[in-house]
């Protein structure tokens, strides 16, 4: 089970801060990180930390968005900055192994003036 946090409504331009903490240590195996999904859309990766320490990041969010785990890796972090209307969107936290995928409930962002 992943646990969420964060979210909320914030005007364009401005920052938030999404976590993620699984039910246990996770870390040393899966991929974790978040995908969105808007209104009428498909459901899109945003950003992911592999077990490694690796990260990934869509384009649209580079230079806006920071993935990182915390030093005791229990909880992983999605900062995001500058945001805009277009990240409006419900974000679900995901740990990912093989075939393996576990889902949080889901965070609504909402980026509007």
């Amino acid at each position: 089970q992943l646990a969420e946090s964060g979210g909320g409504l914030v005007q364009p331009g401005g920052s938030l801060r999404l976590s993620c903490t699984p039910s246990q240590n996770i870390f040393s195996l899966y991929t974790v990180g978040w995908y969105r999904q808007a209104p009428g859309k498909q459901r899109e990766l945003v950003a992911a930390i592999t077990s490694s320490g690796d990260t990934i990041r869509d384009d649209s969010v580079k230079g806006r968005f920071t993935i990182s785990a915390d030093n005791a890796k229990t909880t992983v972090h999605l900062q995001m900055n500058r945001l805009k209307t277009e990240d409006t969107a419900v974000y679900y936290c995901f740990a990912s192994l093989d075939q393996n995928t576990y889902w949080g409930q889901g965070n609504q962002v909402t980026v509007s003036s």
